[in-house]
């Protein structure tokens, strides 16, 4: 835990940019009756009845110290899908960094051994060492930003039914685009003098 609050706290270098990486499932829903639009003095209404379409996944990458966000969907959630994502964005969106300051949780995909089972040995040491990886600890998935960010993507854009993968992605790159030109930030505020006093009682008793 204190290894990720200290992580925090370094101040932003373009060479080792921090990322925060984290991942949710959408459900995918479509109307079976086409819904009502809002009229004056009526709100929008959708029939109870839906059919269900499956679902999708959504990597979500965070760059807290530039005010970025970068969002992924997926069919699936599985190493191969989280190798991809590492590899976008290692190769497109930070080809110049030295290393990637990585923050993720513990999930089983989330390791350098989805790396190696996705690509060629070169490839996945390559890009193995171009991450500096950091994890949260377990039950601690809260101490990642970019939970935090899935959280306001949830209640901003994902709060409603949406019927496949396509409009999933349309309106994902349309939040992206709009809260990146904002430039929001999430302003950071619990430390590790918070963590020693808060939850001393994760801290082993000897």
């Amino acid at each position: 835990m204190e290894d990720v609050l200290e992580v925090y706290l370094r101040p932003r270098n373009h060479k080792r940019p921090l990322v925060c990486l984290d991942e949710a499932s959408k459900q995918l829903i479509a109307e079976t009756r086409k819904s009502l639009p809002v009229e004056p003095g009526k709100p929008k209404r959708v029939d109870a009845e839906y059919r269900r379409c499956g679902t999708a996944s959504v990597f979500m990458m965070t760059a807290p110290l530039e005010g970025k966000r970068h969002v992924r969907v997926r069919q699936h959630r599985t190493r191969i899908d989280f190798a991809q994502v590492v590899r976008e964005l290692c190769n497109d969106l930070y080809p110049e960094a030295e290393r990637i300051v990585l923050v993720m949780d513990n999930l089983n995909t989330h390791d350098t051994a989805s790396l190696y089972e996705a690509f060629n040995p070169c490839e996945a040491r390559r890009l193995a060492k171009k991450l500096e990886i950091h994890y949260t600890p377990k039950h601690g998935s809260w101490l990642n930003m970019a939970e935090t960010e899935l959280s306001i993507l949830s209640r901003q854009c994902l709060n409603r039914r949406i019927p496949d993968q396509a409009t999933l992605k349309k309106e994902v790159q349309a939040w992206e685009k709009e809260r990146n030109q904002e430039c929001s930030t999430i302003n950071w505020r619990f430390t590790t003098e918070d963590a020693r006093v808060k939850l001393n009682q994760l801290y082993p008793k000897f």
